[in-house]
């Protein structure tokens, strides 16, 4: 082993080269064929980048291509409906990033004339779009130096110079984006930014890292000291808040009530069919018929006092569990019929058939509910 490659030790020139040679090497190697990862247009390179936030390379792809293919262009989206980007996000989660694409793309349109700025400052103005971001757009797009710390660098950083306490911190943060800066080449740099990502998240992993198929052992503190598997400092995963929900598919005709979710709640930008929050059932109670009388009482209660409708007598008909960041709820699933007319206004609520609603951006709840309402009226005689 040279004098550059003492363990851990990268603060010297010969170092980082070296450094940089094994990783692009291993990189060539064992580079995974993302779609993403095939182009350097910076609309697609973004997109892709929105969507993995939050969500997994495999369950990212199909949505990737089938977003791409309806919004080709930064222009098309800008010129596109807030409801339809959402349409073609529903799945995604974490709406608020299909909101924000679009609302930055509008920006790029007006203020760039389409054209992707290149500079980290211009780019972290637009929406939804923080110094990562902007980092991996600008030296992926343009293959310009930009530090990246994301969760997987984070990790990897974390192990390669030792670092002890919490990333997370102030002074934590401030570590690891010095040293992401100094890894930084003058040339290739998305292609090193690349490896130093799929290094992290294929070998220098959570769990059980894969020392063994590091290429870089001999630069890492963490290794030559035995500290991998403490390494950065895991925080305790919040407790989950436990809700239970009803949502109220109250029908007149063919048609379906359903609830534009507001900004300020979850899902918003969607819609939905009705839904409360249920004092009656606790999350683990069973489901006993005097309980579902109970709940049913209590959803027509709430349904006369906010949405000011009367239904006939409700049903439950199908139950849900499901996870929104902190909280796991259960959800139970009802049907009513609409009795008399109603004064519901237009702007927040709308009546739709179960075909509408196929085409309609809804959280992954109701598109359930969707689901099971149809195979019950195929059911039916």
């Amino acid at each position: 082993m040279s004098g550059a490659e003492q363990p851990g030790d990268l603060t010297t020139a010969a170092a980082l080269v070296s450094f940089r040679r094994r990783l692009n090497a291993w990189y060539r190697q064992h580079a995974r064929p993302l779609p993403w990862r095939e182009t350097s247009d910076p609309y697609s390179i973004w997109v892709s980048e929105i969507m993995l936030q939050q969500t997994t390379v495999a369950a990212v792809i199909p949505f990737y291509h089938r977003f791409l293919t309806r919004f080709p262009t930064v222009r098309q989206l800008a010129d596109a409906s807030e409801e339809e980007v959402l349409q073609y996000w529903e799945g995604l989660g974490y709406y608020s990033r299909g909101r924000n694409l679009r609302k930055a793309a509008i920006e790029i349109v007006n203020q760039f004339d389409g054209e992707f700025p290149r500079a980290v400052a211009d780019l972290e103005r637009l929406p939804g779009i923080g110094r990562y971001t902007a980092g991996a757009i600008r030296s992926f797009a343009f293959d310009l130096p930009a530090p990246i710390v994301e969760a997987n660098t984070q990790r990897l950083y974390a192990r390669l110079i030792g670092l002890d306490g919490d990333v997370a911190s102030a002074s934590g943060k401030s570590t690891l984006w010095s040293f992401a800066e100094r890894l930084q080449p003058k040339k290739s740099a998305g292609k090193l930014n690349q490896a130093l990502m799929e290094l992290g998240a294929q070998v220098c992993t959570v769990s059980n890292p894969r020392c063994e198929q590091c290429p870089v052992p001999m630069h890492c503190q963490a290794f030559a000291t035995g500290r991998q598997e403490t390494i950065p400092t895991r925080k305790a995963r919040p407790q989950l808040t436990h809700l239970v929900e009803a949502t109220c598919a109250i029908h007149r005709d063919d048609r379906f009530l359903v609830r534009l979710r507001q900004p300020d709640e979850r899902w918003a930008g969607l819609w939905d069919f009705p839904r409360f929050e249920l004092s009656a059932l606790k999350y683990e109670d069973r489901s006993t018929q005097r309980r579902i009388h109970k709940l049913i009482r209590e959803c027509e209660e709430s349904l006369r006092q906010e949405l000011a409708v009367s239904v006939t007598q409700g049903e439950l008909v199908h139950e849900l569990k499901h996870g929104v960041t902190r909280y796991a709820i259960r959800l139970f699933c009802l049907t009513w019929e609409l009795e008399g007319p109603t004064n519901i206004p237009g702007d927040r609520f709308s009546w739709k058939t179960l075909t509408e609603l196929e085409t309609t951006p809804m959280p992954v709840t109701g598109r359930k509910f969707v689901s099971w309402l149809k195979r019950r009226k195929n059911r039916v005689p």
